[in-house]
């Protein structure tokens, strides 16, 4: 589901705010830069308050955030809706024991760790991101979660690009986004 759909007139003003920067960071990519929305405070919370719209009330115990940008929207949605917020992060900056999930992504490959006791068994999780493009990000930390017994219910991004078909790789999780980009 997207909120674009549902023509929520904060989405215009969401949209406006996404700047596109070609060729970075390499050549062919057109990225979506939401540091230019971050910049607008009227647009970051009308951000956050959709997102927020959409599961307070869901019986949500985890927002895991993806390093780095599902960092700056997850804590809020989390805080918003009396869950804990879990960081999933690249590898190597967690201490302590973690535990690890490789992935591909639109241009190159990576990985996910979450420290070990961060979620417990039959929690229920929202994995936040700024972005959705190929999948395997998100596919990525669904796995950690239900890896250690978690109940993935949705995922969130801000952006999603729809030609790249990365929803068709979450086996049917719902994914709400509130932009697309063509």
């Amino acid at each position: 589901m997207s909120a674009y759909k549902d023509e929520d007139p904060r989405i215009h003003g969401i949209r406006t705010k996404i700047r596109v920067v070609p060729n970075f960071p390499q050549p062919g990519i057109m990225f979506q830069d939401i540091t230019t929305l971050l910049l607008d405070p009227k647009a970051f919370k009308d951000t956050i308050d959709l997102f927020v719209e959409r599961f307070k009330g869901k019986n949500i115990s985890v927002v895991a955030g993806i390093e780095a940008r599902g960092f700056i929207f997850g804590p809020p949605i989390a805080l918003a809706i009396g869950a804990k917020f879990v960081p999933l992060r690249k590898p190597r900056k967690l201490p302590g024991e973690v535990i690890s999930e490789k992935y591909t992504l639109e241009y190159g490959s990576d990985c996910l760790e979450m420290h070990v006791g961060a979620v417990k068994p039959h929690e229920r999780a929202l994995v936040v991101d700024d972005l959705i493009a190929t999948g395997g990000t998100l596919c990525a930390a669904m796995s950690l979660l239900e890896r250690v017994g978690a109940e993935v219910i949705e995922c969130a991004c801000v952006i999603e690009l729809p030609d790249l078909k990365g929803r068709e790789r979450l086996n049917g999780k719902p994914l709400f986004v509130l932009v697309e980009y063509h």
